[in-house]
């Protein structure tokens, strides 16, 4: 407890869904069986959990504005997959997702921060504690707008979009979530953050 009474709040690990946690489809994914988990994702989500991260999904999901599936079909995926998750002991906070276009101008859809900000709000999260770990430079445009840490990773899109940078990012570039976890905890271990997730020295 912090000295005046209250909850001193933590930070979290925010993480994108489509070639972060699941592999990206250019067709985009449309129903579960689309989903293929990434071997990777669960090491890395186990270490950062162990290491008392709260683990929180942000997805931009397009499709929905687009047509090509529904929102009810894109929240019942992230049911599914925080379900499927947790069978694997890997517990997710909560998850949000984006259903609008790049064209419709909302505040929720990254590179904006707007769904970092409302998970700030509805889990008592001190983003300026937090990671983002994405595959597109938007991932890494959304956290530090919310005064996160960033990481980018090669799966996904990773890959491309560091070619395309020519050296020039936003944000480290690792090869995926379990090196991104890896990121993590090495900087706690050197002391390297400005606090631990709960708040506490690192």
């Amino acid at each position: 407890m912090a000295a005046s009474g209250r909850s001193v709040m933590q930070g979290a690990v925010f993480l994108d869904r489509d070639g972060v946690l699941i592999e990206n489809r250019a067709d985009l994914v449309r129903c579960w069986e689309d989903v293929e988990i990434l071997p990777c994702a669960v090491d890395g989500l186990r270490r950062l959990q162990d290491a008392g991260w709260p683990l929180v999904i942000v997805s931009n999901q397009p499709g929905v504005g687009w047509g090509r599936f529904t929102l009810m079909e894109a929240e019942r995926i992230h049911a599914r997959l925080v379900n499927e998750l947790a069978g694997q002991r890997v517990a997710i906070a909560r998850s949000y997702l984006c259903p609008h276009t790049p064209d419709d101008g909302c505040a929720c859809r990254k590179p904006q921060p707007g769904m970092l900000w409302k998970a700030a709000v509805e889990l008592e999260i001190d983003l300026g504690r937090s990671w983002v770990v994405g595959d597109a430079l938007t991932d890494a445009q959304a956290g530090i707008s919310a005064g996160c840490r960033t990481l980018l990773v090669r799966t996904g899109r990773g890959a491309e979009q560091e070619r395309a940078c020519n050296g020039m990012t936003l944000s480290p570039w690792v090869d995926d979530l379990a090196a991104a976890a890896e990121w993590v905890l090495g900087k706690m271990r050197k002391g390297d953050l400005p606090v631990a997730p709960t708040g506490m020295a690192a």
